[in-house]
């Protein structure tokens, strides 16, 4: 990234010598808290939105369609992997360009209908910008992953002025929570390299989930009268074309 420069001496071709000076170093650091700073208030102005939601459903309805809001912005660590990764230009405006999930909102629902009638309420707000949305409840991943994934922009109003903040967020119920996040220790304990009968294990794992989700959605409907579980609609003056299976 910028504000690093080589050294002037390197002992051969391939050996080359990094030389920073502590001031270049801090101005370096406080840049890249600036940037990530964006995104940390672009992730906190969704999690109002949904705070207020949840709050207006409980006094109003009197019922709580999200059960639980979990959030992050990326380390620093873990966005220069995923810039090397990915071979993106190291400097922030391609990284602000090309990575789109830099802040991230998990919202975890009771139902699948609850997952997308939040993804209707945040969207149809006229601050927020749909840029793309992956229905993988719909259309789950071939290993049985299922989740409602929807990359919004939302304004946040600095005192330079207004920037608009791509945030991903997640609607899943707790059923896929609780698969996704047993996946992820599987993954993570073969580094990815994970038994084929273990595979196998987990995609009859997440067709449970599945079914289980299916079974207390109709006891709901029977208590509550709400209506099935339909995919997310767009606004008209929005982006059809973020729809992605």
């Amino acid at each position: 990234m910028a504000g690093t420069a080589p050294s002037a001496h390197a002992d051969s071709p391939d050996d080359t010598a990094i030389m920073v000076s502590p001031a270049e170093l801090r101005e370096l650091r406080d840049e890249f808290e600036r940037f990530l700073m964006e995104y940390r208030f672009g992730m906190q102005e969704v999690e109002t939105k949904l705070s207020i939601l949840r709050d207006e459903f409980q006094l109003v309805h009197d019922y709580n369609p999200i059960e639980h809001v979990s959030s992050r912005v990326k380390s620093p660590d873990s966005l220069v992997e995923k810039v090397r990764r990915k071979g993106i230009e190291p400097d922030f405006a391609s990284i602000r360009e090309s990575i789109t999930d830099i802040a991230g909102v998990r919202v975890t629902c009771s139902f699948v209908t609850d997952a997308y009638r939040l993804f209707d309420l945040l969207t149809a707000q006229d601050d927020i910008e749909v840029l793309q949305v992956k229905d993988y409840i719909a259309n789950p991943k071939a290993n049985g992953y299922k989740s409602l994934h929807a990359i919004v922009a939302v304004p946040v109003f600095l005192s330079s002025g207004r920037v608009e903040v791509p945030v991903e967020v997640q609607f899943r119920t707790i059923a896929m929570d609780f698969w996704a996040s047993l996946e992820h220790k599987i993954y993570y304990k073969y580094d990815t390299k994970v038994p084929a009968e273990l595979l196998d294990s987990l995609k009859d794992a997440a067709d449970t989930a599945a079914e289980l989700d299916e079974r207390m959605e109709r006891l709901h409907r029977e208590i509550r009268g709400s209506s099935p579980a339909r995919p997310p609609r767009l606004r008209p003056a929005g982006l059809a074309a973020a729809i992605e299976a």
